[in-house]
């Protein structure tokens, strides 16, 4: 049997149903992985599982899929989903809103990035721990400005670097289960062609040694390594094309 393997393995993805979690959730079923995703739309879900079922092209093995609304940013809701949830093997938490600010900006939008993304993983792995296999494993997702920030982004910066450093803290806390972060780049979002922020990506290529921006599935790729390498635990692995270097 491969060891890379996700066979019979149950992966929970908050904020599955579209980007980076998509991708991961699409990844994980192929690798043979049962997938539970959760997210705030009930449609987005619906067509996300529709999507997911189907990747392994065989109508009689079709992957598992289970979806739940959540709000991610409220504690109560995610330990009463992971109640429902149950035992499973492999958590990773992209879900995140957030609006980044400079220094001179309103308290709200300075903690908008706790709020909406180091807070929701901080929970999501809290309650998680009694329902994961010991030989499982945590995924966080942080960024790229954790190492390389730009102006106007302190609270940003400051929040994906808390998330890196939690990510030590609970490998250290929860071993054997394992801990890692992932740590993306600018990764190319669909329909922005032609649009102002499509047009924005262009500035990022020019600061990555690759001199493009990443794919959610480059990430994806990343996250299911981590959940099946037995020995990677309380790392970040900066998937950014070189931005982290320049």
């Amino acid at each position: 049997m491969d060891r890379y393997t996700l066979e019979n393995k149950r992966v929970v993805i908050i904020g599955g149903s579209s980007g980076i979690g998509l991708a991961t959730a699409i990844q994980a079923a192929e690798a043979g992985a049962s997938i539970v995703i959760a997210g705030r739309s009930s449609s987005r879900l619906e067509a996300a599982r529709n999507q997911i079922e189907m990747v392994r092209g065989d109508r009689d093995r079709r992957a598992v899929v289970e979806t739940y609304v959540l709000d991610n940013q409220d504690e109560q809701q995610i330990e009463t989903f992971f109640t429902q949830v149950g035992t499973f093997d492999h958590l990773f938490t992209p879900g995140a809103a957030y609006t980044r600010g400079p220094l001179t900006s309103d308290r709200m939008i300075a903690e908008s990035c706790f709020k909406g993304k180091f807070w929701p993983q901080y929970f999501a792995a809290k309650y998680a721990v009694p329902y994961l296999a010991s030989s499982g494993s945590i995924i966080l997702m942080s960024g790229g400005f954790s190492q390389r920030p730009l102006d106007g982004g302190a609270s940003y910066a400051a929040c994906n670097g808390a998330i890196e450093s939690l990510g030590k803290a609970l490998a250290v806390e929860l071993a054997p289960v394992r801990v890692n972060v992932v740590s993306p780049g600018t990764i190319w979002r669909e329909g922005q062609e032609g649009t102002p922020r499509g047009d924005h990506f262009k500035d990022y290529e020019k600061m990555s040694v690759l001199k493009r921006v990443g794919s959610n599935e480059e990430i994806a790729h990343t996250v299911t390594y981590l959940m099946t390498n037995t020995f990677t635990t309380g790392s970040t692995l900066h998937v950014d094309g070189g931005y982290t270097l320049i």
